[in-house]
């Protein structure tokens, strides 16, 4: 535990110094979904209505933004296969790295959620729901997208075949996510898409971190 935590740490520090992967997420997630409003009009109810699938689509564009770089830079500078060569499983490793990324990406998204419940009108109540989702959802994406980044692991081109591979996987996330907050918001139960939503996290924590090593022992060979 102590190695992965150490693994962790470094990607943290790597992508403080570096710094512009999680402005140019939260930048993104923003911009993204302050078009809408200029696009269809400032109608508050129409605003509210589509509030919950801009806010979970700008949220998952923004997380491809640096889904690359999750492995890319250690495979360039050969850190990867010295990892790989350590007494840690690449299962733990792939697992460690995601984990960093999703501090560095996924929650300053969720951080910045709330900003994108205002501009979309979406209440209090949805604003709750929004976070929520995004907590568990983002996780997910991150999973996922950890197979994408190593099934593409030094292709040419590789950010445009990673979305193709990842995209279609992410959409039983975005229509859960998707369908909690518009469920709170119409005053309907949604425990239902929580717990479906949570399934799939729980799914993808399991199985992804065995296919990500699989590939990136692949693409070491």
């Amino acid at each position: 535990m102590r190695g992965l935590a150490a693994i962790v740490r470094r990607d943290l520090r790597l992508a403080l110094r570096q710094g512009m992967d999680s402005v140019m997420v939260v930048a993104f997630f923003v911009l993204a979904t302050m078009l809408f409003p200029f696009g269809v009009g400032p109608d508050a109810n129409l605003l509210a209505r589509i509030g919950a699938g801009v806010g979970w689509v700008a949220a998952l564009l923004a997380s491809l933004l640096a889904l690359e770089r999750l492995f890319q830079a250690d495979y360039e500078d050969g850190s990867l296969e010295l990892l790989a060569l350590s007494p840690l499983p690449l299962e733990g490793i792939v697992l460690a790295k995601v984990g960093a990324h999703w501090l560095t990406t996924g929650l300053p998204l969720i951080v910045a959620s709330p900003l994108i419940a205002l501009l979309m009108n979406v209440g209090a109540e949805g604003c709750g729901a929004l976070v929520l989702t995004l907590l568990i959802g983002t996780t997910t994406l991150s999973l996922i997208g950890a197979v994408g980044a190593a099934l593409t692991l030094g292709a040419r081109r590789g950010g445009v075949l990673l979305s193709l591979l990842v995209l279609p996987l992410y959409i039983p996330t975005l229509i859960f996510g998707v369908g909690t907050v518009a469920a709170v918001i119409d005053g309907f139960p949604a425990w239902a898409n929580v717990m479906m939503l949570a399934a799939i996290a729980v799914g993808a924590l399991a199985l992804c971190p065995w296919a990500a090593a699989a590939a990136l022992r692949q693409a070491l060979e």
